[in-house]
């Protein structure tokens, strides 16, 4: 198969594997039942939100192996660490196994969350490596796919355990186990690094990715507004989301059958020359591989500019870091924060179809999660050239509006924030990947990125607790809180860290200034 094939065919396998690697995105949907099983408190709850992301603190230990292991062994060890903290997980839920503590069901979801770190890493380099040329557009387009997650096996969970509702949690937590490892074992194959060395931009193909993946966050956003399409049923809907993760096999197809057609068409212009002895060019004649995707004159498409390449003892040493991470911590880290107890918050305000709320916030940060791809494919010339930081402050201003949105008692309030802060944490997710590089550099990225994202567990734990200490303090004595009240302040508070969040965006812009007016001359 040729070399271009295979670039792509890493490409689809990396959306495959962001498909289902999200499984911590999910928590919100069988936490509250979690709870209930296992006779939980809120605070219990909340911490078991924080050790899933509290495992992003060992995410530079998969930034490490990536350097010095081959990428499929890292892959086979992060999906083999999900089976461990999800299945011992559902063995204990299910009352299979009945010794395990409330610390082992904390370390056990330490591990799980981990486990996400070392899959994200394999695809982050795989995206680099592949297409050097290309890095932003297929590192924001694969990470996109992180973003359906939630609603993938919410999907699966309606339809292979409609007929149990009271095991969603069990069954989310069998999935979550062994969907990961499988789709591992499937992609490890041409999930790999491929030697480029012409290091040429694939414009059509990202034309027609792109295309595929905007209509997929089309289905899925309908798909999550279920009371809008009361006919579509759960097996429809799995088919259609099945249809469009396998669609971007046609852009591998497309050029395995440009390649052959190529072959064919010298093998004929040769026979012709030696029987007929015409003189004529086989060369001239003969279709060069990658003509037609990306003339001389077209400019390369999501070309990165990295302000210096760095390690990690030095980047701790920078202003720019400590600005960039907590910029970070208000934005991402606080969105994702409120993604976590999206159960608790729906069953609060009595909104009912609190899956139905998780798919929706899944499919919007799908959206958010490609709009920076999309804006580096399209301002794609230099002098078109976007500064992150003031990217991020544009995302971060209506996600600290939706926060205050949310102290109206209407369900359409929920709704609408609950997208906004989606799409917003799903795109400063996405953009941090593209900021990390052009901050310090591709060469340590896989650890540096992974000290940057490791304020997730930070932020989880200070956001989670306190939302955690109010909730417990409006309680009315049976464990739950019911009302506006359980989550006024916390909207409060974050909404208000929001906006500081902004303003440091904006500073670091102003630092970034002069590098990015280099770019543009």
């Amino acid at each position: 198969m040729a070399r271009t094939a295979l670039q792509w065919l890493s490409l689809v396998g990396i959306i495959w594997l962001q498909s289902v690697s999200g499984t911590n995105t999910n928590f919100p949907a069988y936490s509250s039942q979690l709870k209930q099983l296992l006779s939980m408190s809120q605070l219990q709850l909340n911490n078991l939100a924080f050790a899933s992301d509290a495992g992003k603190i060992f995410g530079f230990i998969s930034g490490i192996a990536a350097l010095h292991l081959p990428l499929w062994l890292v892959l086979l060890i992060g999906s083999t660490l999900g089976l461990i903290g999800y299945g011992l997980q559902f063995l204990l839920v299910s009352n299979y196994i009945h010794s395990l503590s409330y610390v082992h069901l904390f370390l056990l979801t330490v591990i799980a969350g981990n486990s996400v770190c070392w899959m994200n890493t394999v695809c982050y380099v795989i995206a680099i490596r592949n297409f050097p040329c290309d890095r932003q557009v297929a590192v924001g387009l694969s990470t996109s796919y992180q973003g359906l997650s939630a609603m993938i096996y919410t999907t699966m969970v309606d339809v292979l355990f409609s007929s149990f509702p009271t095991q969603r949690a069990r069954a989310y937590l069998l999935l979550n186990s062994i969907v990961p490892l499988l789709v591992s074992l499937v992609t490890t194959v041409f999930v790999r690094e491929i030697n480029v060395t012409d290091g040429k931009s694939m414009k059509f193909g990202f034309v027609i990715i792109f295309v595929i993946t905007i209509c997929t966050g089309i289905y899925a956003v309908l798909g999550s507004l279920k009371s809008l399409f009361p006919g579509l049923s759960p097996l429809s809907n799995a088919i259609g989301i099945s249809v469009f993760l396998a669609a971007p096999l046609l852009v591998p197809f497309k050029e395995v059958i440009r390649d052959i057609s190529v072959d064919n068409r010298e093998i004929k212009v040769h026979d012709f020359t030696a029987e007929e002895n015409i003189g004529v060019d086989v060369m001239q004649i003969s279709v060069k591989e990658g003509e037609g995707d990306n003339g001389n004159d077209t400019p390369e498409v999501g070309v990165s500019f990295v302000k210096e390449e760095i390690g990690v003892i030095l980047m701790l040493k920078r202003v720019d870091f400590w600005l960039y991470f907590f910029v970070y911590f208000f934005g991402a880290t606080l969105g994702l924060v409120y993604l976590n107890n999206l159960g608790q918050i729906a069953e609060s305000r009595s909104c009912p179809g609190t899956s139905s709320l998780v798919s929706l916030s899944s499919s919007f940060g799908f959206f958010g999660r490609i709009i920076p791809s999309l804006m580096d494919f399209l301002l794609s010339r230099r002098r078109y050239v976007i500064s992150r930081p003031a990217f991020i402050a544009a995302l971060m201003a209506p996600m600290a509006g939706a926060f205050f949105l949310l102290l109206s008692p209407t369900d359409t309030s929920l709704y609408i924030s609950t997208a906004v802060i989606g799409v917003s944490t799903g795109a400063i997710t996405s953009v941090a990947v593209s900021t990390t590089t052009e901050l310090f550099g591709t060469k340590k990225f896989s650890v540096n990125h992974n000290i940057v994202v490791a304020n997730i567990p930070i932020g989880s734990f200070i956001f989670g607790y306190l939302a955690a200490l109010l909730y417990h303090k409006e309680e009315n004595g049976n464990g739950k809180c019911m009302g506006l009240q359980c989550y006024k302040t916390t909207f409060i508070t974050w909404g208000s860290l929001c906006y500081l969040g902004t303003i440091l965006a904006l500073i670091l812009h102003c630092r970034m200034q002069k590098f990015y007016a280099s770019q543009k001359s």
